[in-house]
Formats: C-alpha cells, sequence, structure tokens
C-alpha cells in the first residue's frame, strides 16, 4: 500500500489527534513603527523581541513552532505552562527598549499533528483569531482552557464572543499575571 492510499481508500492515518496548547503572539503596531523608525529599528525590535521569546519559553518548557515576522506561533503539551509563559512575554514588552506592546490568544484541544511539525485543528485556528481580536498588551484565551494550576495567572471572564470562522460563540477570558505570586 503506498503512502497516498489512504485517499483511496479512506484509511485516513492522520486520525489520531494529540492534545495541545498553542498561542499566537503579536508585537502590536509593528507595521506603523517600521514605517516611522525604519527598518534598523525594526530589526532592533525584532532582536530584543525574538531574544526575550526565546528565553521565556525556554525557562516555561514550551516550543516555539515558527516565527511568524513579528509574531510567533507557540505550542505546549501543559496549558499551565504555556499560558504563564504568554504572560510572562505579555509583561516583557512595552518598555523602552521595546516600545511595542504583545498580544496573544491561547486555546486547548486535540489537533492533527501532521507530517510531524504542523498542526491541524480548531485549537490552532482559535488561538490565532483570539490573537487577532486582542488589544495591545492583552492576551486572550478560552475560559475552557482555565485551570486551577495557573496559579501566577488571573482569569477575568468576558463572556461568549463570536471568533470569525467559529460558528458557535466562544466564552473566553482576560489573562493577566497575579504580580504578588510570579515564581520569575
Amino acid at each position: 500500500m503506498s503512502s497516498d492510499t489512504w485517499i483511496l481508500t479512506g484509511e485516513n492515518p492522520y486520525e489520531s489527534r494529540v492534545d495541545r496548547t498553542f498561542a499566537f503572539i503579536d508585537l502590536s503596531g509593528f507595521t506603523a513603527y517600521t514605517d516611522a523608525e525604519g527598518d534598523g529599528a525594526a530589526v532592533a525590535v525584532l532582536t530584543v523581541f525574538r531574544t526575550r521569546v526565546r528565553a521565556i519559553a525556554a525557562r516555561r518548557g514550551v516550543r516555539i513552532a515558527k516565527w511568524l515576522g513579528d509574531g510567533a506561533m507557540l505550542v505546549g503539551t501543559e496549558a499551565e505552562a504555556l499560558t504563564e509563559a504568554i504572560v510572562d512575554m505579555e509583561e516583557a514588552f512595552g518598555g523602552d527598549d521595546v516600545p511595542l506592546s504583545l498580544r496573544a490568544g491561547l486555546a486547548s484541544g486535540p489537533v492533527i499533528l501532521f507530517e510531524g511539525d504542523d498542526y491541524i485543528g480548531q485549537a490552532v485556528n482559535l488561538a490565532a483569531r483570539l490573537c487577532s481580536m486582542a488589544k495591545p498588551g492583552e492576551v486572550l484565551a478560552t475560559k475552557a482552557m482555565i485551570s486551577s494550576l495557573m496559579v501566577n495567572t488571573d482569569a477575568t471572564p468576558i463572556g461568549p464572543q463570536r471568533v470569525q470562522g467559529i460558528a458557535d460563540p466562544v466564552e473566553l477570558v482576560r489573562l493577566q499575571s497575579v504580580p504578588d505570586r510570579r515564581d520569575g
């Protein structure tokens, strides 16, 4: 049986799914910043951005799945670790050395691990859409992925929201750190 015979037989090798948590992050206002400040400033901001994202992802044990210009897609096997990484990242931007705020969207769920290095499924799409919906400095997540293990992160309910491409409204929360409980 050839590797593409499943198309003809209906025996799909990609039917088994894996549970993952996804986050998309984006530097808000990057295009306008680049236009106003020039390429050199853009490269400097991206260098700091990627350095900080790499450091926080490594410390929290999450994977950077891909860079997306002034953003990134991150993947975690544990919702708590990725959530706290994203909240750490959000706090790491918006100062003098990186004058742009971060925005992010998170979602969890079963997805297809396609060809060993790409993910396909609603959780990926939802995380990307939530990032697009987030305001500068805002982290949006699905209410369903919040857990009591997220001891350094508070979730403020914002209720059911329409998300482009998703049929039913999604219960969302806004995430923020709890400063006196941060474990650094």
